[in-house]
């Protein structure tokens, strides 16, 4: 009893601190140091701001706020919040810094210092793009001429209309300054430590309430929670509840494969649900989770395409034994390690500035490769495994699992490619929402196929069975001649009330 209210007494505290980590983190969406001597140009944030309704302007509008404190007062470098038409110059020339960095400065700012508004070099200016950093302490940036326009407890505040479309903006810390007096951008004198802490959100944040799927969400994330709330719906509920049943109904390679397949992919959609959660209330999330999630993802899918390369091949269908198992065991290698190696590549090695997802990086283009070569394979192997099997069921199971295993594998190829076409701020809900669903209806399928009632009549089962009266007349039968004592028989055998398969020896 006192182990158990041990137990208890830890849950609890897990629950306490996982409450406490989700309603007290609000705020703080980027933070860090910037050390301006050490890093010329600093890369903050791509964000993607919704369109502003005309009826409800402040309400739609995007925010960024925050404070950007440091020890060398102010006249250090520049925050710049710019569209992609601006911020491509600015991050174009930024490698000039390193042999003449006045030049890259004035390089950097010559389309910005068109638009950007400035009291001293540039009053006309209708854009708010830029802010003298770092800011007084415990004040207003000097850009900040009206309070009234600033967050409550923050030093600077960015209001981000888009009234056409949804749009990219990038925000950066350069060591460049506006010289008041000559009006012409150069390298800072100084140089300082910076530290700050700036959230972006699309909507007011004075406001009474928000959605909370799309409050701290850049728009291209937007509503994907919704995405993987109805996928653990699935799968928590239907799938995996009914899979595990099965398996405890018929104990069978295939079918304890299958019900791994849908397990794991319930932890990554749960690992991942969480970490999108968490950051709908704090705008940080919890990376360790998510990648943990992303990683339950990939075995799923790994562990899926092992189970259909097998059952191509009509394993434990046709036969018990693989012909060509190296070849087959290398085709699932190779593919496990390429989408393994895009998941890395797409986290380290994609530039976030670029406009591509992971399907235009050679990884992507390699996996989808590949991708459409095991199709091929599978439909050679599955022609030749139909080509020897006689039995109506088990044909009718290989052309219902054909057809929907197709479907799955050329789904992804077809998607890459169309959404080449789509803008980036749609691109990745579209991948997202077709990839889960995609593997929602193939993993439906399985489990309609593979169910216990309808599996028996194709699936290679034995049971266990006590035919012992029937030996004894067959061994008292009159044409039975000899019958050597040690003898063993191994005969698959089918019980009907049994409720699991093993092999069962005979001694006669």
């Amino acid at each position: 009893m006192h182990h158990r209210k041990h137990i208890h007494a830890k849950i609890t505290s897990l629950l306490l601190i996982l409450v406490y980590i989700i309603t007290s983190s609000y705020g703080v969406h980027i933070s860090g140091e910037w050390r301006t001597e050490d890093n010329f140009f600093r890369f903050l944030a791509k964000f993607g701001f919704q369109k502003t309704s005309p009826g409800e302007r402040v309400l739609t509008e995007g925010y960024i706020f925050g404070n950007v404190t440091g020890d060398n007062g102010s006249g250090v470098g520049t925050l710049a919040l710019l569209p992609r038409q601006f911020f491509l110059d600015l991050y174009k020339y930024r490698r000039r810094a390193a042999s003449d960095p006045n030049l890259a400065c004035r390089l950097m700012f010559q389309e910005v210092q068109k638009e950007a508004y400035d009291a001293h070099c540039h009053d006309s200016g209708p854009e708010d793009f830029l802010r003298r950093v770092p800011c007084p302490k415990n004040q207003l940036c000097p850009d900040e001429d009206n309070p009234t326009h600033v967050v409550s407890g923050t030093q600077l505040t960015y209001a981000v209309q888009d009234i056409n479309s949804p749009r990219f903006w990038y925000l950066s810390f350069v060591a460049c300054v506006w010289n008041s007096s000559t009006c012409k951008w150069q390298r800072s004198n100084h140089n300082a430590s910076l530290h700050y802490q700036l959230t972006l959100v699309n909507g007011d944040p004075s406001a009474a309430d928000h959605n909370p799927f799309e409050y701290q969400f850049s728009f291209d994330k937007q509503d994907t929670v919704e995405i993987y709330l109805v996928c653990v719906v699935f799968y928590g509920c239907i799938l995996v509840p009914l899979q595990v049943y099965a398996a405890c109904r018929q104990i069978h390679p295939i079918t304890r494969l299958f019900t791994a397949v849908l397990v794991v992919q319930l932890a990554g959609l749960l690992f991942d649900t969480l970490h999108l959660l968490v950051f709908s209330f704090d705008g940080e999330g919890i990376e360790g989770i998510n990648i943990a999630g992303d990683l339950f993802n990939i075995l799923a899918q790994s562990l899926f395409m092992m189970l259909l390369l097998l059952l191509a091949k009509g394993w434990a269908i046709t036969r018990m034994m693989l012909t060509r198992r190296l070849l087959l065991f290398a085709l699932w290698g190779l593919y496990s390690i390429l989408i393994l190696t895009l998941y890395f590549w797409n986290m380290t090695e994609v530039d976030v500035v670029q406009d591509i997802d992971e399907y235009q990086t050679w990884p992507g283009w390699l996996t989808l490769g590949l991708r459409v070569l095991i199709m091929v394979w599978f439909l050679g192997e599955l022609r030749h495994t139909m080509t020897y099997e006689h039995n109506t069921n088990k044909l009718n199971f290989f052309l219902h699992f054909g057809a929907a295993t197709l479907v799955w594998f050329i789904y992804l190829p077809v998607v890459a490619l169309i959404a080449l076409q789509v803008s980036p701020l749609w691109r990745y809900k579209l991948l997202l929402g077709f990839t889960y669903s995609a593997d929602l209806l193939a993993h439906s399928v399985m489990t309609y196929l593979l169910w216990p009632d309808r599996s028996e009549q194709y699936l290679l089962l034995a049971y266990e069975a006590d035919l012992s009266s029937e030996l004894e007349e067959f061994n008292e039968a009159p044409h039975v001649l000899n019958h050597p004592k040690d003898t063993t028989l191994l005969t698959p055998l089918c019980d009907t009330e049994s409720n699991h398969s093993t092999l069962l020896k005979i001694h006669t």
